[in-house]
């Protein structure tokens, strides 16, 4: 005999939430879900009314639900915003061009604006090319760098006034436990923010924050959302996948690890002895940076001068090359040498100055 809704509205449950354990209908658990992500938003206060949001929107399952959610509160509570969706073509051939037909459904299904920028118009290199350059090993690390630095700049060019992503409970714990494994204490203080600013003006936040990623499946399958479930070709070389697999064994013991290591790292506190980076503008692109030269411009350089190892590393060892490319800046190329320093072309600013909505 079927179980009865552990919200006491007369119906069977058809599911079990892991986050909680409650058995609910599909309905309680349309509302419960919902109410979650509204309690989410407002407690944090993520969105001014009559402002412009952009939803960083890749097809996938996170995505997806973020976009229809909050289309639906939206509309529901009146939070008079003005949505968009921004997606980055990182040109990975067999996943990111299907994907983005799963996101064309969805500005059809949402009535939602769509805007595409690609790797290739951005900086010159598609993934296929630059992981046939440097191989399947830290070819994450470009993907990771490009794709943050072209969703900041996709919002620049929309001027919209928030940033929203797709993060979930999953992702944050997740990243916790990279950052404490890595020892990267910047990163560390801020990973579990709900709301980040990368210096840009531009507020990122992360309305999903608290969704256990097996409800959103649920969520998407019961409310038949259309998503891209394919993973990414080159993502099993990513280092996240062995904090993934981590947590997946620690959430089999205690589901509710997920929170607590959230929870962690909300109130761990960084000691004031740690030295934490100062935002500056990069030299090259102007885009917000730690350093002189941000993180793009050292990769791109790596790449467009058949070094593409050189943003890999210890940023002391990258900061050593780069100032010996620069001395050598200028010298003349007999072009016997496939990696001659004088043979790249430098990002320029104008390169993202020139595109246009």
């Amino acid at each position: 005999m079927p179980s009865k809704c552990s919200a006491k509205c007369g119906r069977n449950a058809v599911l079990k939430r892991p986050k909680t354990g409650d058995s609910l209908c599909k309905e309680c658990f349309f509302e419960a879900f919902e109410n979650e992500v509204h309690f989410t938003v407002t407690k944090a206060k993520l969105f001014k009314p009559n402002t412009t949001v952009a939803i960083g929107a890749s097809g996938g399952k996170d995505s997806t639900v973020l976009a229809y959610v909050l289309k639906l509160l939206n509309e529901k509570y009146d939070y008079k915003l003005k949505l968009f969706l921004l997606s980055i073509d990182e040109g990975i051939t067999g996943y990111r061009d299907d994907s983005l037909d799963t996101v064309k459904q969805n500005r059809d299904d949402y009535d939602i604006p769509l805007k595409i920028l690609s790797y290739k118009d951005l900086y010159g290199w598609t993934m296929d090319e630059i992981v046939a350059e440097i191989g399947r090993k830290n070819n994450c690390t470009f993907c990771g760098v490009f794709r943050r630095q072209a969703l900041d700049r996709g919002a620049n060019l929309l001027k919209v006034d928030y940033l929203a992503t797709g993060h979930n409970a999953d992702d944050i714990a997740e990243t916790v436990l990279m950052n404490i494994l890595r020892g990267d204490v910047a990163r560390l203080s801020r990973c579990t923010s709900i709301i980040t600013d990368s210096g840009d003006g531009i507020p990122r936040v992360k309305p999903l924050k608290y969704c256990y990623e097996k409800e959103i499946v649920m969520y998407a399958y019961f409310r038949k959302l259309v998503y891209f479930s394919t993973e990414c070709v080159f993502a099993p070389n990513a280092y996240r996948g062995h904090a993934r697999i981590l947590l997946k064994d620690l959430e089999k013991i205690d589901p509710a690890v997920i929170m607590n290591i959230i929870h962690s790292g909300e109130t761990m506190k960084v000691s004031e002895h740690s030295k934490m980076p100062t935002l500056t503008k990069c030299t090259r692109c102007g885009y917000v940076s730690s350093q002189e030269i941000c993180k793009a411009c050292v990769l791109l350089e790596g790449l467009n001068k058949g070094l593409p190892r050189l943003g890999i590393g210890k940023s002391s060892k990258v900061k050593r090359i780069l100032e010996e490319n620069e001395k050598l800046k200028g010298a003349s190329c007999n072009g016997e040498d496939n990696k001659c320093l004088c043979s790249g072309n430098d990002l320029k600013p104008s390169k993202f100055n020139d595109l246009k909505i």
